[in-house]
């Protein structure tokens, strides 16, 4: 391994390609600014590649397959309907990989912007030290240094699953067979997103949710109808229950206890939606003096500036609305501050309603 002796210098790091690295990265590039962006894994966040691009192209496909069972209801008449789930996946890997290669093309062609594949972490204010994925460590210095580096699914602490073959929203998206009976923990966007694709791709499928309602940050009658909706579907929805303890032997065994006392649901696969924590543990912030929430969160004042001058955190990772359109609006805000001496804030902006976005994404109506 070798080391950098003098820091590199330049006058912005983009620490993660999402959807407000990657366009902040090449507008200030193009703007004369000479800017590292450093990526750990793949280009594009989780939107591109874990998020909205791989789901969507899964719920078209469990769509077609909900549509051809239907179709007689239609005056259409068909035989067996088989959902092939590797030609499924074949199809949402091609999407992701041209969706990632296109963004990460047009990211090297950016006259100004080097395109870093590595670790970040920080070893001060404005030094950030980058272990690459070729083996050699860099250190560079910035003027001004953006946190875009999102989140990833939660575990949350239920006994037993840190000993079973539990799915969550990434993993899932990669099996090759149809769950003869999926169990979801999570009653959230994401959990009935995989629920209600799955139950359509021919999947018995229970939901199993705490609280009294699906969806808890929408009004209990839109809570209702999705619920009511997802029972017309076939789908289980198990309401004010909580998980206790899961054990896998042939089967998921999950224990609950519910309104009627304590009950084992049988599946064969289980999908854990429980929320989200953001990527930040292995940044060093304590070495930037950068401060975070109990969740690993970093605040952000309504500039999007952390507690360090010159240090601001977008997307997912500063904890706001986890929806690709509010990351692309905190890059807006950076270049109108940063390129156009503009004074953008966070405060106003428009921000469509959950329930209309998780129809969207749900795929109802």
């Amino acid at each position: 391994m070798t080391t950098s002796v003098c820091g590199e210098g330049y006058e912005a790091v983009v620490i993660g390609s999402g959807q407000a690295g990657t366009p902040l990265s090449r507008t200030l590039a193009e703007a004369g600014w000479k800017t590292a962006l450093i990526e750990r894994e793949h280009v594009g966040g989780t939107c591109v590649n874990e998020g909205c691009a791989p789901t969507k192209t899964m719920v078209a496909s469990a769509r077609v397959a909900y549509l051809a069972r239907r179709a007689a209801d239609y005056g259409v008449h068909t035989g067996p309907v088989r959902v092939d789930m590797v030609k499924v996946r074949q199809r949402k890997r091609a999407i992701v990989d041209s969706f990632r290669n296109g963004s990460q093309g047009r990211i090297e062609k950016t006259e100004g912007l080097d395109l870093l594949m590595g670790e970040a972490s920080f070893m001060g204010p404005k030094w950030v030290e980058v272990r690459m994925n070729s083996g050699e460590t860099r250190l560079l210095t910035a003027d001004k240094v953006f946190i875009n580096t999102g989140a990833r699914p939660r575990r949350p602490s239920l006994p037993g699953l840190d000993r079973v073959a539990y799915l969550d929203s990434t993993s899932i998206m990669e099996l090759d067979e149809v769950p003869e009976h999926l169990l979801v923990v999570g009653g959230g966007y994401v959990g009935l997103e995989f629920g209600q694709m799955f139950g359509r791709f021919g999947s018995q499928v229970t939901i199993v949710q705490r609280r009294g309602q699906l969806l808890p940050r929408e009004d209990p009658d839109v809570a209702e109808e999705i619920a009511n909706i997802l029972r017309q579907d076939g789908i289980e929805v198990l309401l004010e229950t909580h998980p206790l303890h899961v054990e896998e032997s042939r089967l998921m065994r999950l224990v609950v206890r519910g309104p009627e006392g304590e009950r084992t649901l049988t599946g064969s696969h289980l999908l854990v939606a429980a929320g989200r924590v953001p990527n930040t543990e292995r940044l060093n912030l304590e070495a930037a003096g950068i401060e975070a929430d109990e969740r690993g969160f970093i605040p952000v004042n309504e500039r999007l500036e952390t507690s360090v001058p010159g240090i601001y955190a977008l997307g997912d990772v500063n904890g706001g609305p986890a929806f690709t359109h509010i990351s692309y609006d905190d890059f807006r805000i950076m270049r109108t501050n940063l390129l156009e001496g503009g004074n953008a804030t966070t405060h106003g902006r428009l921000v469509p309603t959950r329930c209309s976005l998780t129809r969207n994404w749900a795929g109802w109506g």
